[in-house]
């Protein structure tokens, strides 16, 4: 397991820097949120994407994916009754998958909570039905760019739309691309699942349809600065055979980013030493 930090913790820092930082502190990759490169990361030209790689592989660092996809530009939708709307929106979630891939990025997790609400007046049902289209027209785009696209479950506080593991392996399961999978985000799911997060991990992980992991507390701090307790999840992520990207995903920096993100490392990197040390 590799541990990657999401680099909107690190803002302002310009993004050189973040990358000398993470790499500093001992990250192995930053998993890049689009809307922190650009108001319009989609349409970023060819200097500006060599000059984040370039900035990534001076510092050492990976940059492993991409995030929080459709926060930049405005306006965006999977579930807008509006054609127009969800046509650019499948647009922009496209170019991103060729922004992914050009950054040598290997996943691209969809969260968005808020491009994914109920239009006033329409169900939920048709809500998810119409985030299950757009889903499915970018995996191909996907599978060719060589990424894995990943619907996020989000808790229900943040978005009525896709809360559960459940809820997006049917769609993965519907769409049936090896491109399209789910990804477990330990402060949603330790809100919308009925099962402790290690159990989680040990129903889901087998059946290949969990890409990647994101750490964070339900109170949305970093790990280890709240009550879930990690080290079982990532006992569990060891014993199931993962050995992709775990990401570190705060939206609460106590006392600032930049500690939030080095006590979210030091705490995680003993919890992996000491399942080595244990033959986990």
């Amino acid at each position: 397991m590799r541990l990657a930090l999401c680099n909107e913790v690190l803002q302002p820092m310009p993004f050189a820097q973040q990358c000398a930082w993470a790499a500093a502190v001992g990250y192995a990759g930053l998993e890049l949120a689009p809307f922190t490169l650009s108001d319009e990361p989609h349409r970023m030209i060819a200097q500006e994407r060599a000059a984040i790689r370039r900035a990534a592989t001076d510092a050492g660092i990976a940059i492993t994916g991409l995030h929080w996809l459709l926060l930049a530009p405005k306006g965006l939708s999977i579930t807008s009754p509006d054609d127009a709307v969800r046509a650019r929106t499948v647009e922009v979630m496209r170019r991103l998958v060729e922004l992914c891939a050009e950054l040598g990025g290997r996943v691209l997790v969809h969260g968005s909570p808020g491009q994914r609400a109920i239009p006033p007046g329409e169900t939920r049902a048709t809500a998810i039905a119409r985030a299950s289209d757009s889903f499915a027209r970018v995996a191909e785009d996907a599978l060719r760019a060589g990424v894995v696209y990943c619907i996020e479950p989000l808790a229900t506080a943040e978005t009525p739309v896709i809360n559960t593991l459940a809820e997006a392996a049917a769609i993965v399961d519907a769409v049936g691309s090896p491109a399209l999978r789910t990804m477990l985000d330990c402060s949603a799911a330790a809100r919308s699942e009925a099962e402790p997060l290690a159990a989680v991990v040990d129903r889901w992980l087998p059946t290949g349809r969990v890409a990647h992991v994101q750490v964070n507390d339900p109170n949305r701090r970093g790990p280890g600065e709240g009550e879930l307790e990690f080290a079982p999840v990532l006992a569990a992520l060891a014993r199931n055979g993962y050995d992709g990207v775990v990401a570190v995903e705060p939206f609460k920096y106590v006392p600032d980013g930049q500690a939030c993100a080095a006590r979210a490392l030091g705490y995680l990197k003993g919890i992996l030493e000491a399942l080595r040390g244990r033959g986990a």
